[in-house]
């Protein structure tokens, strides 16, 4: 190849996730795997019988529609005028994607144009960096510190220049569990406003916040128009395999993201997709249990990372929390997940895969409580060997 790289410079430095890594870690020395964010249970049995049901009755075996089916569309724009009081025409202003991923993906490659600048809270999850790259785009981190991770937002007014052209953002954020308060959220609108940059919010754990309330940036006025907001199946209902997300925007900004989508999977998940609409109708009861459960978790995992002798940063939501080895006597975060199976038989992710600069986050660790109490009770039973 006349010595040419074959990989596109673009994704030169990305390489192999880090939740594919661990998880096979985890798999090659039978340890629990705390490092990947999916449950060990399945979700409700009436949306899994939904999707069988879809199944039998050939519903969605074959391609569905482009934007998604309609009653999954209908069911998002309810969703959404439920819990938020937003509305969206189902046929113009919904897109279902797959998963939040491609949502992501597609939005980055159609709102973006090459030398473009994207402001991103950092840490930030693996995928943004490289729709940002494939997209030709330059990431500016916004970097969310320790301890309580709250965006800095006279460094963001800092960071705005005129090539940005978008800011994206996380809350609840993933790995740091920052939830984005309501002055925080009229700044950045402000902002948003004010230089007239477009907004793509990744929302998918809002219905895991354990404290504070979670409100869509498009709900804020000046918002609608220029925000693109992606929601997920996975993480309220369990069934992360399934893969189905969605885009909810004004009509020119899903049109837009539906350009590129297309030409990415065009299609995914019809059977699923019929259940994921018999999810997003369940009660308050589901959402709110759900969210408790969650809750409980969340506390048991840090009392037990906790006695472990972990620093703990406890989450406001999401199903992670991030930790510090600092009291170990320990700064090599990624070192230190490496060695953890072998030590004490539980996986973590390394949080310095998640900043630009790694070591921003170098001594931090990053576990998941999506699990069975059961199995969490038994990591952290494991972690104690460290603290011996």
């Amino acid at each position: 190849m006349g010595g040419r790289p074959l990989l596109n410079r673009r994704l030169d430095g990305l390489g192999t996730t880090i939740f594919a890594e661990m998880s096979a870690l985890a798999t090659a020395t039978g340890a629990i795997n705390l490092g990947q964010g999916f449950p060990d249970t399945d979700g409700p049995e009436s949306v899994r019988e939904a999707a069988v049901r879809a199944l039998r009755e050939g519903r969605g075996n074959q391609y569905p529609p482009g934007p998604g089916i309609p009653e999954l569309r209908a069911a998002v724009s309810a969703h959404q005028r439920r819990f938020y009081g937003l509305g969206f025409d189902p046929d113009t202003e919904v897109l279902v994607t797959a998963g939040a991923t491609e949502a992501i993906a597609a939005a980055m490659l159609a709102l973006l144009e090459p030398g473009d600048e994207v402001i991103a809270f950092e840490p930030f999850y693996d995928s943004y960096a490289a729709c940002i790259a494939m997209a030709g785009a330059r990431r500016v981190p916004l970097t969310l510190r320790a301890p309580s991770f709250r965006p800095d937002l006279d460094e963001l007014r800092a960071a705005i220049t005129p090539r940005t052209r978008l800011l994206l953002l996380n809350t609840p954020h993933n790995p740091t569990g920052m939830v984005l308060t309501e002055e925080e959220q009229q700044a950045i609108a402000a902002l948003a406003v004010e230089r007239d940059l477009l907004v793509v919010t990744d929302e998918v754990y809002e219905h895991l916040v354990y404290e504070g309330t979670h409100r869509p940036l498009a709900a804020l006025p000046g918002m609608r128009e220029r925000t693109v907001t992606i929601g997920s199946a996975g993480k309220t209902f369990s069934f992360t395999g399934w893969k189905v997300g969605w885009v909810t925007a004004s009509a020119p900004l899903v049109a837009a993201v539906r350009t590129a989508k297309q030409y990415l999977t065009y299609v995914s998940a019809g059977p699923f997709q019929y259940a994921v609409a018999e999810a997003l109708r369940l009660p308050d009861a589901y959402f709110d249990e759900f969210r408790e459960g969650l809750r409980r978790k969340r506390d048991l995992l840090a009392a037990g990372l906790r006695a472990a002798g972990f620093e703990v940063y406890l989450p406001e939501g999401t199903y992670f929390i991030t930790t510090d080895i600092t009291p170990f006597g320990e700064k090599d975060g990624y070192a230190f997940c490496r060695a953890l199976p072998e030590r004490s038989g539980v996986v973590a992710v390394p949080n310095s895969v998640f900043y630009d600069d790694p070591q921003a986050g170098r001594s931090q660790v990053r576990f998941t409580f999506c699990k069975r109490e059961e199995t969490l009770e038994e990591a952290a039973t494991r972690l104690k060997r460290l603290a011996a």
